[in-house]
């Protein structure tokens, strides 16, 4: 048991809180009595966030390293900055890749490494115009042997995202029949293409405004359509992906409900690290920003808590709304909603301290604090 100053319910700000814990999971959250002495933390208690874009952090990308060890090194690394789910992701890359990433997720799925609630694939089937740095080598259009790689029912979540000029609307199909969250990006479609695969399943869009067909007042493209409809869309809040007036407008467009804060995070995220291979390249760092040496960027090394206070600080959006992207929405859009993303009653005990400064103070999974140096 213990007491909270602000506690963000899904009812909005509760002041003045008495949390009880049991098994992992939030027994109660009630209103603490006027005189108690049980411990108390000052600050705003928010929910674990839910990144569902990471290709690596810690110095590790799961393109290069396949395994449940690379995958619990990348989720102690970004547990330290607020990620308490996430869907490693593996980058376009070969079927060997495909076959070795699946693998590895089933097993730290059976090892019950904590955090890992799925795997993101994004590509291969893209669009080589809009390939940013995915490599052109392994873009290719969907075979059978990959689908059977992606519909294996031991993956559990699984998250696909691909160019609907590139994966016919009867591979959406199938796709979402078999429970696949189906995420469109990394494509130069027309606004006619774009609604043929949301029509067909598709439920949002990967990293909005970056890689994919721009809005034209005659020609909407992909980020029109995404503004237009009724679908989830991920966004990179770094500053570099995408002007903060720009994410102002996706914002009021489709609101806490749809948007989602990912972070993209590379190898070098949550590192001091300035340099790091890449398939036939490298990316390096200036500052904040990653890119291969012609100057394209090279996802980021952006951590969750990090893209809460840039979408706060930056963009002005209120706290509340900012934690729900980064947790709530996320949640629902996977459908474990029911589990995690909130605190209250019978959800995990996954969430965060954060003080006036938006700093961790201290961080609970699974209802067990873990040392902050965020």
């Amino acid at each position: 048991m213990f007491v909270c100053d602000y506690v963000l319910t899904p009812n909005g700000w509760a002041h003045n809180q008495l949390i009880t814990l049991e098994h992992g999971r939030v027994k109660t959250l009630q209103d603490a009595p006027t005189a108690h002495d049980f411990p108390t933390y000052h600050g705003r208690l928010v929910p674990g966030f839910i990144d569902v874009q990471v290709n690596g952090g810690g110095g590790v990308l799961f393109n290069q390293e396949r395994t449940p060890k690379a995958l619990q090194h990348i989720m102690a690394a970004h547990l330290q900055h607020g990620t308490t789910g996430m869907l490693p992701t593996l980058i376009t890359d070969s079927i060997e890749a495909m076959v070795d990433a699946a693998q590895a997720i089933k097993d730290a799925k059976q090892q019950g490494i904590p955090g890992i609630i799925g795997v993101h694939f994004e590509g291969p089937w893209l669009s080589v115009k809009r390939k940013g740095v995915h490599s052109e080598h392994y873009i290719r259009e969907p075979s059978a042997a990959e689908l059977e790689i992606l519909t294996d029912p031991e993956l559990g979540l699984v998250m696909v995202t691909l160019a609907p000029e590139t994966a016919p609307v009867s591979v959406i199909q199938k796709l979402t029949a078999a429970g696949i969250k189906v995420f469109l990006g990394h494509s130069d479609a027309s606004a006619e293409q774009v609604n043929q695969a949301l029509d067909a399943g598709a439920v949002g869009f990967t990293h909005l405004y970056n890689a994919m067909s721009q809005l034209h007042s005659r020609a909407p493209g992909m980020v029109g359509v995404c503004l237009a409809r009724d679908a989830y869309a991920g966004i990179i809040v770094d500053g570099y992906h995408v002007d903060p007036q720009a994410c102002q407008v996706a914002f009021r467009a489709k609101g806490k409900e749809q948007m989602m804060l990912v972070t993209d995070a590379m190898a070098l995220a949550a590192t001091d690290a300035t340099e790091v291979p890449f398939f036939d390249t490298k990316i390096q760092r200036d500052g904040d920003k990653l890119t291969t040496p012609d100057g394209t960027l090279a996802g980021s090394c952006l951590t969750m808590i990090d893209a809460v206070r840039n979408t706060v600080n930056m963009c002005g959006v209120p706290l509340a709304d900012a934690i729900a992207m980064a947790s709530s929405t996320p949640a629902k859009m996977l459908g474990i909603a029911h589990e995690v993303g909130h605190i209250a009653p019978g959800q995990q005990a996954n969430f965060m301290l954060l003080d006036e400064h938006l700093n961790i103070a201290q961080l609970w999974l699974l209802g067990e604090p873990t040392q902050q140096d965020a």
